[in-house]
């Protein structure tokens, strides 16, 4: 039977904020508008960090221009956190819902947000309120189990292929100066996001030439060895690596500039980029630098893929229609249809099975030396980021005869 009860709805932003992450606030806003269960409309203001301090926005009193803007506007607007619920704030924040009549929350972002969720929809059963909670995909990492993929994932990976391809030719124009060269990468545990930078590759010549992801233990030797037969062949070498690389002993590469951790006890680090430019000038006497996008790779607008945006959109709309449907406890998913043409629909799967889990990059994705993506990955990863990457031309190596 349809839920005929009414209430407001609480929204929320968290962890790393993409370049679409505003479009599933836009698809959750606008759907909330146009239902009469639903009176008001709340926002977190930074997430569940300032819910817990009632600090909330009212998304009713907004000008409707503001959502076609904000759905092409990047970052998070209504401000995000990395915070974890520590002991009696799940208690607060049902008594917050209670004080403020909210029924349904939908609480956009990835694995730790995802534990946010179920927590209070547990906490809420526990203490016997009547709240609908629904968690949003969102996270450039592109690891939350269960569904075929993220969103925020695909411009991300629209951004790596052609900044790889573009700092590649700039590589490649003058090879003896710095022939060496890598190009680091966000994704924590998973390489999906260093595999996305080899989506320009076109032939074996093209960047990026070696890849080394978090699911690879580093082997020094070993790299040293690719390197310089990359080298010898090509004339110089582009690396795609990620930040979070470990050695054998599974320390992180980037670990001795470490800063700490954030509230989830991920560790904040330097990144393996630095370690690995010297690793290579020591042994190897070549010149090396790295290029590191950092935020450019989540917050890039000029690289969205479309597809990634309406996606993100459509999660968005779709959790308040689960809210509606007394839905609880789960998390929108994306399935995937490849035909007549690439498209995708939504389902739902249980927060217990995605909280804190994480989906790493397939073996069937990589190349058997772990080094390259196969054929398998482009058919997977290129639906996702939009319109075809350029094909950059070259001059013929046709020399002058006298």
């Amino acid at each position: 039977m349809a839920n005929t009860s009414h209430g407001n709805i609480l929204i929320g932003q968290s962890g790393g904020a993409t370049a679409v992450i505003n479009a599933s606030l836009v698809g959750a806003v606008e759907a909330a508008l146009v239902d009469e269960r639903i009176d008001g409309i709340y926002g977190m203001h930074y997430g569940i960090e300032g819910f817990l301090q009632e600090d909330m926005l009212d998304l009713r009193q907004q000008p409707r221009s503001l959502w076609t803007q904000l759905l092409l506007t990047p970052s998070a607007a209504l401000g995000t956190c990395r915070y974890k619920l520590r002991e009696g704030d799940v208690e607060h924040a049902i008594e917050i819902c209670r004080r403020y009549d909210i029924r349904y929350i939908a609480y956009i972002g990835g694995n730790d947000s995802a534990d946010t969720a179920h927590r209070l929809a547990l906490a809420a059963q526990q203490m016997q309120y009547e709240l609908f909670v629904v968690s949003v995909p969102k996270t450039i990492d592109n690891d939350l189990p269960y569904t075929d993929h993220c969103p925020g994932y695909g411009s991300a990976a629209r951004f790596l292929a052609k900044a790889t391809m573009d700092s590649a030719m700039n590589t490649r124009s003058i090879p003896w100066h710095y022939p060496v060269k890598i190009i680091e990468t966000m994704g924590r545990d998973a390489g999906w996001l260093t595999a996305a930078t080899a989506l320009g590759k076109r032939d074996e010549a093209d960047a990026p030439h070696i890849l080394l992801i978090p699911e690879q233990r580093f082997v020094a030797e070993r790299f040293l060895q690719q390197v310089e037969e990359v080298y010898r062949r090509v004339g110089y070498v582009v690396i795609a690596a990620a930040e979070t690389i470990r050695d054998e002993q599974g320390q992180a590469l980037g670990a001795t500039g470490q800063v700490g951790t954030d509230a989830f006890q991920h560790p904040l680090l330097s990144g393996a980029a630095q370690y690995l430019v010297d690793l290579v000038k020591r042994e190897l006497k070549l010149r090396a630098r790295f290029d590191k996008p950092g935020d450019l790779q989540r917050m890039a607008s000029d690289c969205v893929s479309t597809t990634d945006r309406d996606e993100a959109y459509l999660v968005g709309k779709r959790a308040v229609s689960a809210l509606l449907a007394d839905e609880s406890d789960k998390m929108i998913t994306l399935v995937r249809h490849n035909a007549p043409h690439y498209h995708c629909t939504t389902g739902l799967a249980a927060l217990t099975q995605i909280a804190n889990e994480q989906r790493l990059l397939p073996a069937e994705y990589l190349t058997a030396d772990k080094t390259m993506v196969t054929q398998a990955f482009y058919d997977y990863a290129l639906p996702l980021i939009g319109e075809p990457l350029p094909t950059y031309p070259r001059i013929e190596q046709v020399k002058v005869q006298r």
